[in-house]
């Protein structure tokens, strides 16, 4: 096995924070919205939530519609390049069941 594995660093990069692999796991099962998703996380921050959604949707693995009503209503969900991530997520969190690790 190699010392250097340039697309598991490459994936993890796209991947890591406190709270990506976790606001791409709650999208995995379809769109929602800002405040679902902070509610989702309670020890997040209002401002980190937004700052690793921005993130993820810079770098193609979540997308943000904007729809045109008053008040406007934004909702997130994960694009193709996302949704190919979902069996990496699921494996972590049976693996993590498995493993009785705390919740």
């Amino acid at each position: 096995m190699q010392n250097n594995c340039p697309g598991i660093t490459a994936t993890l990069d796209l991947i890591k924070g406190k709270w990506k692999p976790l606001l791409m796991f709650y999208l995995s099962s379809g769109s929602r919205r800002f405040g679902e998703l902070h509610r989702l996380l309670p020890n997040a921050t209002q401002h980190m939530v937004a700052t690793q959604l921005r993130e993820l949707e810079h770098d193609g693995l979540v997308e943000r519609r904007v729809y045109a009503e008053v008040p406007p209503r934004v909702e997130y969900s994960l694009t193709p390049r996302g949704e190919s991530v979902r069996g990496l997520l699921e494996h972590i969190y049976h693996w993590s069941e498995q493993q009785n690790l705390p919740a």
